[in-house]
């Protein structure tokens, strides 16, 4: 009887805690006793005031001028991955042919579609100021909206342009999230402060950002109690500990954790992701004279067909040789219908394997590399890690001057044990000193063009793992989670690059790469992690109430954070 009210309790605690997982490209946001997340495009739009400025964030990363050095070096990174391709054996034992991509232009120049009647798709007409979601996609580009995406590349989308202050990015956030709860979820708000929220936060963020998000969700939109959780994925992979992989629409990330718990030095973060791949895959089509030539990724409609065909068409299945005959049809509103088939050869290979040539997304501009620096303090809580850290080294000062007047007063012989432990505290608190001054994180390889792929990433990162047995255990699983990597096969390929570049000493241990956790879309992991987490009798001193935050302000989210702040 215990057991079965227990598990009441827990099912109705799960149905007052709503999971938000915000991403580059879409919101996941449901009640943790909910199957599945509800998943909108993490986008508002915004009627623009009569004279006001125009601003519009695209669907996809937006491609950069194509300088002749810039294509020369792209050319010579698709020539790398092709060449590694044909080297390569299919799994009876043959070569891997591929066929010329002239061959393949001559037949998709000679394609002309098949035009049928203007399709039932209509751009909506709507009076209202605030368009939320999915429905921005149906907006006529010709109407006055500006369009805001709050994250772009995994972090908050703060710029120099309209809408692009913090306070504005927030009230963006306001208006999605409220939408959501209102909308899809059936929470009026009013009752809001009846629920609990969890906020997924990114490995690597901004201390400030995460104040703000916190007073959003407490003061703003008036949940009754939140926390925020770093890392989720191996919560809902079932795992105690894993290299995490999350390769989102814009960036990509790696950390290793350990007991639900991110090790801060093995964090990095590229500005790459699912969005850069659809971008090099349609210049890689382009290459091959793709039929529909008036496509345009930063068209709204066009940005969502490439996205497609790089769902449909990419993958890293060696068996699949030569030119394969595909078709996709292209619908506009108030347009005729058209119907294209083209060819496609290892383009689709070398598409998804740009995540091991990075050069390949030189398409898309500059990509920075991040790492977690460290906490440069807040007025509001002056007892952080800095105090801690100033005030211990003034300690172990004074100690090292005590102990050396002590070994000048001293005169008579001492026994050799004693002896030892001054020498070993005289020794030991220099270098515990110089360690701290060393303690800022450091800096990950890059390749000669500043670019880290993600083989590389993943190595670095284990390698500053703290002890032999982490590391260990990390070489023994790399968990692959987010949607920009779904790519059939390309789980074996991260696999046999790992293996070969592994340190000898690790190389006996088994290693899985973990692309479908529990047969769940990759998506989904994080917020099935939090969503679980939420409902464990341990994560009940996470939360954060209302009053409690007003009071004491950042100290509480330090001292409370399932995370190191």
């Amino acid at each position: 009887m215990p057991v079965f009210q227990e598990s009441c309790a827990e099912q109705i605690q799960a149905q007052t805690i709503v999971i938000i997982h915000p991403g580059s490209m879409y919101l996941r946001m449901g009640r943790a006793s909910d199957l599945n997340p509800c998943t909108i495009l993490n986008a508002v739009a915004r009627r623009r005031l009569p004279g006001g400025l125009e601003y519009k964030d695209s669907l996809l990363p937006s491609a950069v001028p194509r300088t002749k050095e810039l294509t020369q070096a792209m050319e010579e990174s698709r020539l790398q991955v092709s060449h590694t391709l044909q080297s390569c054996l299919q799994s009876d034992g043959r070569r891997r042919y591929a066929t010329p991509p002239q061959q393949i232009a001559a037949f998709n120049r000679r394609s002309n579609p098949e035009i049928s009647s203007p399709c039932s798709v209509e751009w909506i007409k709507t009076d209202k100021d605030v368009i939320v979601g999915d429905d921005v996609l149906s907006l006529n580009p010709d109407d006055n909206f500006n369009i805001h995406f709050p994250y772009r590349r995994g972090e908050l989308n703060v710029h120099s342009g309209p809408g692009g202050s913090l306070r504005s990015v927030m009230a963006d956030l306001k208006t999605i999230w409220e939408y959501v709860l209102t909308e899809k979820m059936d929470i009026p708000l009013r009752d809001l402060k009846h629920y609990r929220a969890v906020l997924i936060i990114p490995d690597i963020y901004n201390r400030q950002y995460l104040k703000e998000l916190t007073t959003l969700m407490l003061c703003d939109i008036g949940f009754g109690a939140c926390f925020l959780l770093q890392v989720a994925a191996t919560f809902g992979a079932g795992l105690g500990y894993a290299c995490v992989v999350d390769v989102g629409d814009q960036k990509t990330s790696v950390s290793c954790v350990e007991d639900g718990i991110s090790h801060r030095n093995t964090r990095v973060r590229m500005d790459y992701g699912g969005g850069d791949i659809t971008q090099t895959f349609f210049w890689l089509l382009q290459k091959c004279a793709f039929p529909y030539k008036a496509c345009d990724p930063s068209n709204k409609l066009d940005a969502l067909l490439l996205s497609q065909l790089k769902k449909d068409f990419c993958h890293v299945d060696l068996n699949v040789c030569g030119s394969q005959e595909k078709t996709f049809v292209v619908r506009k509103p108030k347009q005729q219908t058209e119907k294209y088939t083209l060819q496609v050869g290892d383009e689709c290979l070398v598409a998804p394997l740009s995540l091991f040539q990075p050069e390949l997304f030189k398409v898309t501009g500059t990509h920075n590399v991040h790492i977690q620096k460290r906490s440069m303090g807040d007025p509001e809580d002056p007892h952080d890690e800095n105090y801690l850290r100033e005030t211990s080294r003034r300690g172990m000062k004074e100690n090292l001057e005590q102990t050396s007047e002590m070994q000048e007063e001293a005169t008579a012989p001492t026994a050799p044990g004693e002896e030892e432990v001054v020498v070993d505290a005289v020794d030991s608190a220099p270098i515990t000193l110089s360690n701290r001054d060393l303690d800022a994180p450091r800096d990950f390889i890059v390749g000669p063009q500043q670019l880290l792929g993600l083989d590389h990433a993943v190595l670095q990162s284990i390698d500053r793992c703290s002890t032999e047995d982490l590391k260990r255990k990390m070489y023994s699983c790399v968990l692959v989670v987010g949607s920009g990597m779904k790519f059939q096969g390309i789980g074996m390929w991260l696999h046999n690059r790992i293996s070969l570049q592994i340190p000898y000493m690790y190389r006996a241990e088994q290693l899985d790469i973990i692309t479908q956790p529990k047969e769940m879309d990759p998506g989904m992991t994080a917020w099935k992690g939090a969503a679980i987490l939420s409902c464990l009798e341990s994560a009940q001193e996470l939360w954060i109430g209302r009053q409690e935050w007003e009071r004491t302000g950042v100290r509480v989210l330090r001292e409370r954070a399932p995370f190191m702040w």
